[in-house]
């Protein structure tokens, strides 16, 4: 069977369709990833990452904190709250476990009496979904 050359005009419309299924792709596992990071986040904390946003923004932490996902949340007193679930350390002096980032955020003072981290009268529970939701980050 003879080769036929391929136009140029039909080489630029596969590489096209190869890009734009390359694309699908990527972002087909992009969204598997974060599915699976706010499933094992869930599962870690016992708490509901849909719930932060709002939380965050009734305790005014964007105030302080540059924090990935919420609008206006570019503070810069307290440490950025990104690739949370990546540090080894919470507030620079506890080991970064579910359970202590929920007691950090509840009552830092536990931890670190000269925090400049205010005790805010957060409840258990919403520092559940705010750990949640920077650990599905």
């Amino acid at each position: 069977m003879p080769v036929v050359p391929l136009r140029p005009d039909f080489r630029a419309v596969l590489a096209s369709a190869l890009l734009v299924l390359l694309s699908v792709g990527i972002g087909a596992n992009l969204i598997k990833d974060r599915e699976q990071r706010r499933s094992v986040a869930m599962a870690m904390t016992g708490g509901d990452p849909s719930r932060a946003p709002a939380i965050f923004r009734r305790y005014g932490c964007g105030g302080c904190h540059v924090i990935p996902g919420i609008s206006g949340a570019d503070g810069k007193v307290g440490g950025p709250l990104v690739d949370l679930r990546q540090q080894v350390y919470v507030g620079g002096v506890v080991n970064n476990t579910p359970d202590n980032l929920v007691q950090w955020i509840v009552f830092p003072q536990r931890f670190s009496p000269r925090s400049a981290m205010p005790a805010t009268g957060i409840s258990q529970a919403e520092a559940r979904d705010l750990a949640a939701y920077l650990y599905a980050r």
